[in-house]
């Protein structure tokens, strides 16, 4: 039986905008966390994928998959820091290597974009993407250090 090729993960400019953000508003449905729904996640998408601070990846074609990055710059690094704030495939497809696809795609463009360091907020309890983004690399600690990094936030 012939391996089907790896899957063909890309950049997506504003007309993607409408594509990603369905894609981002299943995510949070899916979750139970709150959207403000696929039209206005839209018109914010248009606009940030227009500039360098934000990018997206999709896969598929219709896109079924999605990730979204956000670049900035830290006074630790020469470059900017990437912040991976979604990574989301589409339920049904998951497992057949569409997320290890968008991750890869991401560093790219993270590193073509200037990026040094990509960070993740994952939840503690989620442990499918623990192991995900494990087995691709990356670590809940600093290096050299025994403790866990923890994620905090508060509305302003």
């Amino acid at each position: 039986m012939e391996e089907a090729p790896p899957p063909l993960a890309r950049t997506a400019g504003p007309d993607h905008a409408v594509a990603v953000a369905r894609l981002l508003d299943a995510f949070n449905r899916e979750y139970g966390d709150p959207s403000p729904g696929a039209e206005v996640l839209g018109r914010r998408l248009d606009r940030l994928l227009a500039g360098d601070d934000v990018f997206a990846v999709v896969v598929g074609d219709p896109p079924v998959g999605v990730a979204l990055v956000t670049l900035r710059p830290n006074v630790w690094f020469e470059g900017r820091v990437g912040l991976l704030d979604e990574l989301y495939v589409t339920p049904g497809l998951r497992g057949r290597g569409l997320g290890t696809a968008l991750l890869a795609t991401t560093e790219s463009v993270a590193r073509q974009r200037g990026a040094q360091l990509m960070e993740i907020n994952v939840d503690g309890e989620d442990l499918d993407a623990r192991r995900f983004y494990e087995r691709n690399g990356y670590a809940c600690t600093a290096p050299g250090e025994p403790e866990p990094d923890l994620y905090y936030a508060k509305d302003l």
